[in-house]
């Protein structure tokens, strides 16, 4: 039986994926994706799978470990891990040249972060106000 790991980061989510053989069974820490209350997060999970095709997707159970981060970074993270792994487990350049045209983050990742907050300050960039001008 084969299986795949496959891992990735969004902003501080964290997110594991397991791919294995099975009927095309999605679980996200181990609910089912379908009965996820968020649209927006199961449709972005959901993006690799459709650009997979459905001749494939039948064939493979993903089953997703995500925690940190909010809703939608925890999804992006998600996205990214099934993408790799789907890329990896299938040994496929023209899947990789697919997720690639579509989106590059699928693959490459965001390397984006936010700016910590500064000594004496509200935020990372806001600063006392000066009312003598």
């Amino acid at each position: 039986m084969k299986f795949v790991l496959s891992a990735a980061k969004r902003k501080t989510a964290v997110a594991r994926v397991m791919i294995k053989e099975g009927k095309g069974r999605v679980y996200v820490n181990d609910v089912p994706l379908e009965l996820h209350q968020i649209e927006l997060f199961r449709n972005k999970i959901m993006e690799p799978l459709l650009l997979l095709g459905t001749e494939y997707r039948g064939k493979v159970d993903i089953i997703v470990r995500v925690s940190g981060g909010g809703v939608m970074s925890q999804a992006d993270a998600a996205r990214t891990a099934i993408s790799r792994g789907l890329v990896k487990y299938f040994e496929s350049e023209q899947l990789k040249k697919i997720f690639l045209e579509y989106d590059r983050v699928m693959l490459a990742g965001d390397p984006r972060q936010t700016e910590p907050e500064k000594y004496m300050r509200y935020s990372a960039r806001r600063r006392w106000q000066k009312s003598y001008r």
